[in-house]
């Protein structure tokens, strides 16, 4: 052994140079009287003869790495979260007497929406996948926040008590959105095209559906006149919520999309909601 050591320390000082190897068969060779093993690195020791005849032994390096390991059959991972904008398809028939009841005198251009400021986030809290065919087909679910926000052009105004719509003819509102907050349920089907690979380099489709529940929506207007009002309750919402949700995955970054089965509002107004962004996190 103390001849190895020193064959080994005269070989680094003379510089010897090091090639690392993998080891294309994923075995590490057997350990004989002619190598020494340092966790994963195993040194051989291969002998030759120099130009001028004298014996000499030469010592090669080679890291034998592991074969990568299988990914689990569960994975969870915390905190996700999605950046995106929101909007809604309007079915609305404005002739009809339901929706003049619910909103007087209206037409689809009170609801005209600030695309760039109607904006959708989400928070997933906790997040898994579970393998169910060679890791390639899995089922993912959680539970997360959802926040829409609907920002209005028009001067329009909720109240409650009953529920209604009115357009505001005397005041002009710097800011006017409607903020819908949701505990939502995730079930989708996932296809992972690549396995084996991390998640910054993993490509996958995902598709399924999410039940939510409207846990808090409020109406919120800033004028010169009124300064900043909140309306908090019962504004005519539907509580519950379905969608089709979608997911495409390049690496850490996917691109979401949802959209509602059905309209927002319980009654009056033909409107469904939808939303698309970027969700960043290791949801893979």
């Amino acid at each position: 052994m103390l001849k190895k050591i020193t064959l080994l320390a005269m070989a680094t000082i003379a510089g010897v140079s090091l090639r690392a190897q993998t080891d294309t068969a994923g075995k590490t060779p057997a350990i004989t009287s002619d190598t020494v093993k340092i966790g994963n690195i195993i040194i051989l020791k291969n002998g030759g003869s120099s130009n001028t005849g004298t014996v000499h032994s030469d010592w090669d390096i080679n890291i034998y790495r592991h074969n990568r390991k299988k990914p689990a059959n569960l994975t969870t991972t915390w905190l996700n979260m999605d950046f995106g904008f929101n909007n809604y398809i309007d079915k609305t028939d404005y002739n009809s007497a339901e929706t003049q009841a619910f909103a007087p005198g209206s037409n689809e251009n009170w609801f005209n929406l600030n695309n760039g400021k109607s904006v959708n986030f989400n928070l997933w809290i906790v997040m898994q996948r579970l393998n169910m065919v060679q890791h390639k087909l899995n089922l993912k679910y959680g539970i997360g926040l959802e926040y829409y926000n609907f920002r209005y052009e028009e001067d329009i105004r909720y109240s409650k008590n009953p529920p209604a719509i009115n357009l505001d003819e005397v005041i002009d509102y710097s800011k006017n959105k409607l903020a819908l907050n949701y505990v939502t349920v995730p079930l989708m089907l996932n296809y992972n095209f690549t396995p084996q690979n991390s998640e910054f380099s993993s490509f996958g489709l995902s598709a399924g559906i999410s039940a939510s529940y409207l846990y808090n929506s409020r109406q919120k207007y800033i004028s010169d006149e009124t300064g900043k009002e909140k309306l908090r309750g019962d504004l005519g919402l539907e509580d519950f919520k379905l969608a089709y949700i979608g997911e495409i995955k390049l690496g850490p970054v996917s691109l979401y999309g949802s959209y509602a089965f059905k309209s927002m509002f319980k009654k009056g107004l033909d409107q469904t909601p939808y939303a698309v962004g970027i969700r960043l996190g290791t949801w893979y």
